[in-house]
């Protein structure tokens, strides 16, 4: 997983890593509005490519455009398991274009995905 490195969210890192995920941090920096940028496309994008043969299928979060060619790539070499984007209205169109069927969208799972307290009755 490639993520922006920021202090405050180290037990989020931590909970990652016990689950398995492995943690390609980038540092990270304030953009004109003041919000946290870690700009990891470029080194997805990258690593992704170059190390096509270490993994047997790739996972896409993301909504945005920029992946469309990663995208694209994964699909054709039949290493793309699926594009989990965030928001149904703020995907991309050319994302959505080239991962075909294999886009979902995650505010369309909120029944899977949600935490529901158990009844104790």
């Amino acid at each position: 997983m490639f993520i922006g490195f920021v202090a405050l969210n180290q037990k989020l890192y931590d909970k990652l890593q016990e689950a398995g995920f492995i943690l390609r941090f980038k540092p990270t920096i304030p953009d004109a509005d003041g919000k946290i940028k870690g700009n990891i496309d470029a080194d997805l994008v990258l690593r992704a490519a170059l190390e096509l043969d270490e993994y047997e299928k790739a996972v896409i979060v993301s909504s945005d455009g920029d992946f469309y060619s990663l995208t694209q790539y994964l699909y054709d070499k039949k290493k793309l398991a699926v594009v989990l984007s965030p928001d149904i209205e703020n995907c991309s169109s050319l994302l959505r274009g080239t991962a075909k069927e294999k886009i979902r969208f995650m505010n369309e799972l909120k029944e899977k995905l949600e935490y529901k307290k158990k009844s104790t009755a």
